[in-house]
């Protein structure tokens, strides 16, 4: 017996069509298995697949599970903001400006403002400098030589983020990956864009495992990333970071402090809706 289930598909952090981080979001999956929800991710062989439950808590709109192909997380930023705008557009969903995501981590809030939507950066689970071996580690796997870098550190906040900021945009853009010494760790790197630029900070994120790739543009790592610069006084309270030229995206993320939140934040085009039976 099949049952069938509204299937979206999104692009997070998009300034147009297919520029920025695509993402499929399956509702009403309460009676989904792990196992089948593990499979559904591994077929659509997005960076991530989300999953739309009820939530099991008075103060969410909504429960969500995110999967990769490989990997269940318990957090990730453009699945946050993506699944927030599915929900939001799904009849009978309302909210005021202010939606409120149950996953991993716990709560996320998710901020809705005109065409952009925003989350709140959850607190990092692990940070501080990298040791002098996961430092050497994190170089050879990125072809870095210690000149290019300025500081480097952990941004752990569901990803496992190990974090490298580099001397500029160009120091970023030249990154050619050693996969096989990554494995299974995930860097992520910045670099600061040219005085003038659109964008202040450009971005790259390489996630190790069964399958390493690049992910076109990472709302964890800007998270992390952002409460990193800020506490080291390197970045300002507002600012646009850019990240996916190297896959040919054109992703734009615009990061807020208000007080001590940092708002993480982009658009959300509605690309494909459609139905799932599984």
């Amino acid at each position: 017996m099949t049952s069938d289930h509204a299937f979206w598909q999104v692009d997070v952090f998009a300034q147009e069509p297919f520029s920025g981080n695509p993402l499929a979001v399956i509702t009403g999956a309460d009676h989904l298995s792990d196992a089948m929800m593990a499979r559904i991710a591994n077929w659509t062989n997005l960076s991530e697949t989300t999953f739309l439950l009820r939530p099991t808590t008075p103060e969410a709109s909504y429960r969500v599970r995110i999967f990769t192909p490989s990997e269940e997380l318990p957090f990730a930023g453009h699945p946050t903001l993506g699944t927030a705008s599915v929900w939001a557009a799904l009849p009978g969903n309302s909210h005021e400006g202010m939606i409120v995501q149950e996953c991993g981590v716990g709560l996320v809030r998710v901020k809705v403002q005109d065409n952009r939507l925003a989350f709140a950066a959850p607190p990092r689970r692990k940070s501080g400098a990298l040791s002098a071996a996961e430092y050497a580690q994190a170089l050879a796997a990125l072809n870095l030589t210690p000149d290019k870098v300025l500081d480097a550190a952990w941004g752990d906040n569901g990803p496992g983020w190990q974090v490298l900021h580099l001397r500029d945009q160009q120091s970023v853009r030249d990154i050619r990956p050693n996969w096989q010494i990554i494995g299974h760790a995930q860097y992520g790197v910045v670099g600061a864009c040219p005085e003038g630029s659109e964008a202040q900070f450009e971005l790259r994120a390489f996630a190790g495992g069964r399958q390493g790739f690049e992910d076109p543009v990472t709302g964890s790592l800007n998270a992390a990333i952002a409460q990193w610069l800020m506490e080291k006084n390197m970045a300002p309270s507002r600012y646009i970071a850019c990240q996916g030229s190297a896959l040919g995206r054109n992703g734009r993320i615009v990061v807020e402090r208000e007080g001590d939140t940092i708002w993480i934040g982009g658009a959300v085009i509605h690309n494909i809706k459609g139905t799932l039976s599984i």
